[in-house]
């Protein structure tokens, strides 16, 4: 049985602030890509939040884009 302090939560979304963090960017160039469209979000009250299967798709995105400039 796990006790309290072995459970571990996963993020079920992300802040842009997080986001930030995951893919090394900064939090201007994620609040960007949210604004263009670029990276998927959801406005949730006052604040913006990215669900991790979009952060999945917008780095596939940017595999495939790579992969058929070369």
């Amino acid at each position: 049985m796990m006790s309290a302090r072995e459970t571990v939560l996963k993020p079920r979304w992300y802040s842009p602030a997080e986001v930030a963090i995951l893919l090394g960017f900064g939090l201007s160039k994620v609040k960007m890509k949210i604004a263009t469209g670029e990276l998927r979000s959801v406005k949730d009250g006052k604040y913006r939040r990215i669900l991790p299967e979009w952060v999945d798709e917008y780095i596939n995105e940017q595999v495939s884009r790579s992969e058929e400039a070369a």
